[in-house]
């Protein structure tokens, strides 16, 4: 995506043509996940960018509701059939989980919005812990049937990857899902996990404090570039997994925003652009740089096509998992 210059932004928002709808009240944003994880960093970013620069009249709020791996927000928003008020931030899960767990909601319950960005994934141990992948994997191997990895709600996208990790390197985990990244990431430094995959920024402050580390993030290459995190480390000293023998070439998640059902096309017009113009904003170039994730666009059939690819992926690891609802 092309970089556009602050003052080609800035000339951008003003001239933005008018809509024939626009909100007259306060608009919901509901994240499918408790404080401090990544979807809800997302939507307060989204938030953010909003306010700061001033792209609505109206007010915003944030509402976690993280309950049911999320399943929670995602009912609770099909509930608002028609409403423009009420926008759904989530991830994968959206078309993932009725996959795998009976819940009250499909992706087809929604109206979507925009995929974002792709967050990425890596490997986290405790400070103390292994000091790469091959010392990993053997400890783990050590451990047998008793190593144990966190992560973030089940039969999510945190234990689609342990199991693929499991698969790949001949290892088996006791998984243990808890309401947000930032939860897992707790557990990993009081040494109740052996290890967990969080997204760069579940686990940013834990890394600073020096509590736990990445070994490997799993991109077929390394990360940007940008300011250190630690004192000596930054992402981009981060080596991928498969460079430092785990061979998961690519593992990343979209984050998602959604509309109920029956709102109008120029409803979903104005979000569409609405949420355009948060990408152009300062504030959300920086939440992208300091969460290491990387800046995507998808919306309409772009957004429909990789909706249909990724779903896919997901059934055959979960028809293997034993997991498909019947």
């Amino acid at each position: 995506m092309r970089t556009l210059t602050f003052a080609v932004v800035a000339a951008s928002l003003v001239a933005a043509p008018a809509f024939a709808w626009q909100p007259t009240k306060a608009i919901e944003f509901v994240a499918t996940a408790g404080p401090g994880g990544g979807t809800d960093n997302f939507a307060r970013a989204v938030q953010a960018a909003i306010v700061k620069n001033k792209l609505l009249d109206q007010p915003i709020v944030v509402v976690n509701k993280g309950g049911g791996s999320g399943a929670e927000g995602y009912t609770y928003v099909k509930g608002m059939a028609g409403d423009p008020y009420h926008l759904v931030f989530g991830t994968s899960n959206t078309w993932q989980q009725p996959m795998v767990s009976k819940v009250a909601f499909k992706a087809s319950d929604f109206t979507p919005i925009a995929a974002m960005v792709q967050d990425e994934f890596l490997l986290w141990v405790k400070q103390d812990g292994p000091k790469d992948v091959k010392e990993y994997l053997a400890a783990m191997k050590a451990k047998g049937s008793s190593a144990k990895m966190g992560g973030a709600q089940s039969k999510d996208t945190d234990e689609l990857l342990t199991r693929m990790i499991e698969k790949t390197a001949g290892l088996k985990f006791i998984y243990v899902p808890f309401k947000s990244g930032a939860e897992a990431a707790v557990q990993l430094a009081g040494g109740h996990v052996d290890s967990h995959v969080n997204n760069p920024s579940e686990s940013i402050g834990q890394w600073k404090g020096n509590t736990q580390r990445p070994i490997c993030v799993f991109n077929a290459k390394r990360l940007a570039a940008g300011p250190k995190v630690t004192a000596a480390e930054g992402w981009s000293d981060i080596p991928t997994c498969q460079e430092a023998g785990l061979a998961i070439p690519l593992f990343q998640q979209p984050r998602t925003v959604w509309l109920p059902l029956k709102v109008t096309p120029e409803q979903v017009a104005f979000y569409v652009d609405l949420m355009k113009k948060v990408q152009a904003t300062a504030e959300w170039k920086d939440y992208v740089e300091k969460s290491s994730q990387s800046q995507v666009f998808l919306t309409g059939q772009e957004f429909t096509d990789y909706m249909t690819q990724d779903s896919g992926r997901v059934h055959k690891v979960a028809e293997e998992q034993g997991w498909l609802v019947k």
